[in-house]
């Protein structure tokens, strides 16, 4: 069974509800990050959880890994109420979880979902008791849980189970073929585990995350055909820069567009000193040019050719595209549907006033030996002539008097 969201089919999945956000069920795709802040210095931690909901993330993960984390989870929460912002956070946990949880019940109580890793829950005959513990916990407090198994920490017992298991085979498997195998196995037997204790499913969301396009390709396929479970989808460790920004688009793209995948991540390594929202925008950008969301005004711009040896279409673009994005947080509150204009910003007369006519409004700068004006066209007709030195600000202001008038919030 499958339901729409815009033009692609969605695999339905049981719903689960995170803190306000719906994940799975056929509700859109949902956008969610990760902090890299000392989760003990709540005033970093909560500063960036802000930075990060305020770009656009609709969850936010956080680590807890020590006791002095633990002790500062409601005090991150406590802060982020206290200006207003409401995304829920999950807590990432390993190793220790089942202490932190019990040890910390306000942490316990403010965290809107637990995420638990199968490889990393313990050792042993201990495993099963200190993965029992966590979910219990996820009851008591009435939280989803997110069972992420990672091919870089995958449970070796069972690894090692299913690699002796093929080696007996008269045509044993491909390692490759086994360790795909092992990862669903973990998810789907730890799913089952945390039923049988008593979660339900629609407190349970599934990963199995890998750092190989192809290889997340054939796990997540696999994982869907074999379950109904909400599926959070993120190529782990995808890298720094465009190498991290194209595989995770390759990978997550081929699988959004076969209907799998309820909540993203996509898991960027910062440049030096950078921004950590830039995976939200990277995950946005995915969503919004496949047509499953909007979030922000789309500006559409030529890539430069000989025709246009002038920067001041592309200095225009770029100054367009942060005003819009930078303007998004007031005009969300103020405007119905602002994220889905379209805006385009051209360098020559080649494709220039047709990309603008396309456009809800458009501007078609002048390439080089071409008259010094530029043409702006609304709702596909020309309305205007722009000329001088100020032509960057005049077209903002034509934006927002366009958005105030068309996007106006109308109170009956």
């Amino acid at each position: 069974m499958s339901s729409k969201f815009g033009s692609l089919p969605r695999k339905q999945t049981v719903a689960v509800k995170v803190g306000s956000v719906i994940v799975g069920g056929g509700h859109p795709v949902v956008v969610q990050s990760m902090t890299n802040t000392d989760t003990a210095d709540a005033d970093a931690t909560a500063k960036q959880v802000q930075h990060l909901a305020a770009a656009g993330s609709e969850i936010v993960r956080i680590t807890v890994n020590t006791p002095e984390a633990a002790a500062q989870v409601a005090n991150i929460r406590e802060k982020l109420d206290a200006v207003g912002c409401s995304v829920p956070l999950v807590g990432d946990f390993h190793y220790n979880g089942h202490k932190l949880l019990t040890e910390y019940p306000e942490c316990a109580e403010v965290l809107a979902k637990y995420r638990i890793n199968p490889g990393n829950v313990g050792f042993g005959r201990k495993k099963d008791d200190q993965f029992a513990t966590m979910i219990e916990k996820a009851i008591e407090y009435n939280k989803p849980v997110r069972i992420g198994v990672n091919w870089g920490s995958l449970d070796q017992e069972l690894l090692t189970g299913m690699m002796d298991d093929n080696a007996k085979l008269a045509e044993p498997l491909d390692t490759e073929d086994v360790m795909r195998e092992a990862l669903i196995v973990s998810a789907l037997n730890s799913a089952a585990k945390a039923e049988e204790i008593g979660l339900g499913r629609d407190k349970i969301i599934l990963s199995c995350k890998v750092s190989g396009v192809q290889k997340l390709i054939a796990v997540y396929r696999d994982l869907s055909n074999r379950c109904d479970y909400a599926v959070h989808l993120g190529l782990t460790e995808a890298g720094m820069g465009s190498k991290g920004i194209v595989a995770s688009t390759a990978a997550m793209g081929m699988l959004l567009q076969e209907g799998i995948g309820d909540t993203i991540r996509v898991s960027l390594t910062p440049e030096p000193n950078g921004d950590r929202a830039k995976e939200v925008i990277v995950a946005q950008e995915i969503l919004q040019t496949m047509g499953l969301r909007s979030f922000n005004p789309l500006v559409t711009a030529c890539p430069g050719c000989g025709r246009t040896t002038s920067t001041v279409f592309q200095e225009l673009a770029n100054n367009i595209q942060a005003y819009v994005r930078s303007q998004m947080p007031i005009w969300r509150e103020k405007y119905n549907g602002v994220e889905e204009m379209k805006l385009a910003v051209m360098g020559c007369v080649v494709n220039g006033p047709g990309e603008s006519k396309h456009a809800d409004i458009g501007i078609s700068l002048p390439g080089t030996g071409e008259a010094p004006s530029a043409p702006v066209f609304i709702d596909g007709k020309k309305v205007m002539t722009l000329k001088g030195d100020n032509i960057a600000n005049d077209f903002r202001q034509i934006v927002d008097e366009y958005v105030e008038k068309r996007y106006a919030k109308h109170i009956c």
